[in-house]
């Protein structure tokens, strides 16, 4: 049976989007992996441009509030941000939760350039924990990197 893991941020615009699309990416056909936010504030142009740069389309995806998820019953609950783990409703079920904050690229000012490094290095880091996160906690048949 496919386990089911939510990504929890503020917004659902940026970290929990990335995080979707490699934990998407990572786990295949073998997990259903939603993404959402306490608010709805949009995908992120930065996080599409940031994640299309390393071979994963996100464009497609929707900002979409937790509410809309309140009847699945998930194994997993990942909170990407401070904010969402504090703000986070209760889950019914059995969900598993995780929680690390990864920082918002979309507070970062600076040149334009300062800024795509920003949405690259925050990449990097949530590429490193969904791809550790489906080794540990996901039960995938042997996969080659």
């Amino acid at each position: 049976m496919k386990k089911k893991v939510l990504v929890l941020c503020t917004g659902n615009s940026c970290r929990s989007q990335m995080a979707e699309g490699y934990l998407r990416y990572f786990s295949g056909t073998y997990a259903e992996i939603y993404s959402a936010g306490v608010e709805t504030h949009g995908v992120n142009p930065g996080a599409i441009d940031a994640m299309k740069e390393d071979g994963i389309d996100i464009s497609k995806h929707t900002s979409n509030h937790v509410n809309e998820y309140s009847a699945i019953d998930f194994d997993f609950v990942i909170t990407v941000c401070d904010n969402a783990k504090e703000r986070c409703p209760y889950l019914p079920g059995k969900a598993i939760k995780f929680h690390h904050n990864f920082p918002d690229p979309a507070k970062t000012r600076g040149t334009e350039t300062e800024v795509r490094n920003q949405f690259r290095y925050v990449r990097q880091l949530i590429k490193t924990y969904c791809d550790q996160f489906v080794k540990e906690n996901l039960d995938l048949p042997n996969r080659t990197d």
